[in-house]
């Protein structure tokens, strides 16, 4: 899709137009909103890779007990 001269020029002027109204207060209130919104995901995702390394962590000393629990029920039939 080419825009024409005069389109572009009307589409240029809204976004000067929007630009200019916003005053210093509401730009603080949109950085902040998309700073809050970026701090969540950002947060969120790192909870959840920590959340998976946690339980990998957890299975892993799970499956260690095992051995060590069918390790010993071994040696104690043994001294029997």
């Amino acid at each position: 899709m080419q825009l024409g001269p005069s389109e572009t020029a009307s589409y240029t002027g809204a976004v000067v137009s929007i630009g200019s109204s916003l005053t210093l207060t509401g730009l603080g209130i949109i950085v902040g909103m998309v700073t809050a919104i970026l701090t969540f995901a950002v947060s969120t995702y790192f909870a959840w890779r920590r959340d998976r390394r946690e339980e990998r962590e957890a299975r892993a000393r799970l499956e260690e007990l095992k051995d060590h629990i069918k390790g010993e029920s071994w040696r104690s039939d043994e001294k029997s």
